[in-house]
């Protein structure tokens, strides 16, 4: 936050001041930096064009080459509530907007980061997962690693050489022989301290990358 308002000024410093309350800041707390453990990439009031010559502003862009995801965190207040016909269908044109422009919207209830913070993660981790994928066949990565990698950051938890097998259709010495060198790779590491690994999960090669 201090890197974003030392490098803003006017109205968006204005709005980095003002717009960020206790909905974007849990959405940080509790959904984002579980996930990720950083910031980067993450922009906060992100300011954009709006489509009547104006600007708008995001609670959250994420920003890489060819990656533009728009996350929102929506309040159930009076001034929802309350909201005209007019304000509901100017809300769902902006999101329209944003959509014919690039972005991935994402949107997401107070109450559901509040109560369902695991959820968010899971969800968060998925869409920026399919990106990340992309990412990837850029890499010295073989087919099936990258299969595998695919599979971990959509569940958003460890997974097992079972779910593997039955995801990839192979045999149980093959996803052996992936999961072995995704572990030596360290794009993989065993969820499970004992003798006989039953499930894995995602390496900071993977994790803090993205």
């Amino acid at each position: 936050m201090d890197a974003h308002l030392g490098a803003r000024t006017g109205e968006r410093l204005r709005r980095l001041q003002e717009g960020h309350n206790e909905a974007e800041m849990l959405f940080l707390k509790q959904v984002w930096w579980p996930s990720f453990s950083h910031f980067r990439y993450l922009h906060p009031e992100y300011e954009v064009d709006d489509f009547k010559d104006g600007k708008r502003y995001l609670d959250f862009a994420y920003i890489r080459p060819a990656i533009r995801i728009c996350l929102e965190v929506d309040g159930y207040g009076p001034h929802l509530r309350n909201i005209s016909r007019w304000q509901f269908s100017d809300n769902l044109e902006r999101q329209n907007q944003l959509v014919i422009d690039g972005w991935t919207v994402i949107r997401f209830s107070y109450d559901q980061v509040n109560e369902k913070p695991r959820r968010c993660q899971q969800v968060v981790q998925q869409v920026i997962g399919r990106w990340l994928g992309d990412e990837w066949d850029q890499t010295s990565l073989s087919f099936h690693e990258k299969e595998v990698l695919r599979l971990a950051i959509r569940k958003g938890e460890a997974i097992s050489p079972i779910e593997i097998e039955k995801y990839l259709q192979l045999t149980d010495k093959t996803v052996k022989k992936v999961l072995s060198q995704l572990v030596d790779k360290k794009m993989l590491i065993p969820a499970s301290g004992n003798m006989r690994v039953r499930s894995y999960r995602l390496g900071d090669q993977v994790k803090h990358p993205i």
